[in-house]
């Protein structure tokens, strides 16, 4: 018989769930006291009602010492969140069984300036200066499922100066890692603590020169799909293709010129779960002052046009439709992070230590591993041909 923890929000998570993802991800803790309240700060994360502050969570697992005793454990404990994180990434290449290393940046607004990392910047989406936090998570990611596995937070100049730099949790290095070194650095983490054969990663950077983005995953030895804007220029690797001379153009119109390519792909929505079908087109380009051969793809939603979006890849023997269902992971992280990650409090931390951020976020996704296994979790199809 299996027992069940019920959550504030209805949902029912197995309790046999529960004790084997925390007795593998504590298992790295040297001291039992640290493997309890390991387990009782991601039983508050899953259970506590509104923002999952160190008080919620404290009143949904214990009483006040438990709130000065989990702050501790979560603030200025030594326990390194690189193991966990280590061990959840292990756990989740069984459960899930990824296919992709999708890279997710997140903007979280402060309404103060003392949280870790805060910093005014301006935010293309919201075409203003926001008083925010910048973080970029690598997720493990299958067509049904995603969970996080390993973080990183940018931190501004101004995290140079003064009392801030006297963090011990603080790297040198972290203080100089641009969008680009989070994601690669953060997947190169990843990928050393499952092993095995390097995973595509899937990014979106469109401030980050195309041609950076190749070089770095190029020497990282991690193949990459990178979303791309369509004025990125590229220059066709094989002219004779086009039937005449084309030097470098803008990304889509070389799609466009192509589209008589096109081909039907079928890619699986993550919110409704449901087959939808776009049109794709690819072909072989190089980018300017690289020597690498890559693939620009375009989908298209509808049949006259330009590409709705663009894709550089270096999985250069990939099929079309392959490649375009790895670029649709990236949908299916968004959507667990607005459904799960939120939920379970990955943006709610508001210390301002950056190890407490780090082990906060840490635990905060081995919630979101709990919730997405037990309650969203659909098995992966069959696998399709391009």
């Amino acid at each position: 018989m299996h027992l069940v923890w019920e959550e504030q929000n209805g949902q029912r998570v197995p309790e046999c769930t529960l004790g084997e993802l925390c007795a593998e991800i504590f298992a790295p803790l040297s001291r039992s006291d640290q493997r309890r309240k390991g387990e009782m700060y991601l039983r508050g994360l899953l259970s506590a009602g509104g923002r999952k502050t160190m008080r919620n969570i404290a009143a949904c697992v214990g009483d006040r010492a438990a709130e000065q005793s989990l702050h501790h454990f979560i603030s200025s404990s030594p326990w390194e969140w690189d193991a966990v994180r280590a061990a959840l990434a292990r756990f989740l290449e069984r459960s899930v069984r990824p296919r992709a290393w999708v890279a997710h940046s997140v903007i979280i607004p402060k309404a103060g300036r003392h949280s870790v990392g805060v910093a005014r910047r301006f935010v293309p989406s919201l075409g203003q200066v926001v008083n925010s936090q910048e973080v970029f998570g690598i997720w493990a990611a299958a067509e049904g499922v995603s969970s996080p596995v390993n973080w990183r937070l940018t931190l501004s100049d101004d995290w140079r100066d003064g009392p801030r730099l006297g963090d011990p949790g603080i790297a040198e290095s972290s203080l100089a890692e641009t969008p680009l070194e989070c994601v690669a650095q953060g997947a190169l983490q990843a990928q050393a603590w499952v092993g095995g054969a390097p995973r595509p990663v899937v990014l979106d950077l469109p401030d980050t020169d195309p041609a950076a983005v190749a070089r770095r995953f190029g020497a990282a030895g991690l193949p990459f799909v990178a979303g791309v804007r369509g004025s990125a220029r590229v220059a066709p690797a094989a002219p004779g293709l086009l039937g005449r001379e084309v030097r470098e153009i803008p990304a889509h119109q070389l799609l466009r010129m192509v589209r008589t390519l096109r081909r039907p792909v079928t890619w699986t929505d993550p919110v409704t779960m449901g087959t939808r079908t776009s049109l794709v087109a690819a072909v072989p380009v190089r980018l300017p002052g690289t020597h690498r051969n890559l693939v620009l793809l375009g989908e298209w939603t509808g049949t006259e046009g330009w590409p709705q979006q663009c894709w550089l890849t270096d999985l250069t023997d990939a099929p079309w439709g392959a490649l375009l269902r790895l670029a649709k992971l990236a949908q299916r992280v968004a959507a667990d992070f607005s459904e799960v990650s939120v939920d379970v409090g990955m943006v709610d931390f508001e210390g301002r230590s950056f190890g407490g951020w780090h082990r906060h976020t840490t635990l905060a996704s081995a919630a979101h591993a709990v919730h997405a296994l037990t309650t969203r979790y659909r098995p992966q199809p069959v696998a399709r041909p391009a």
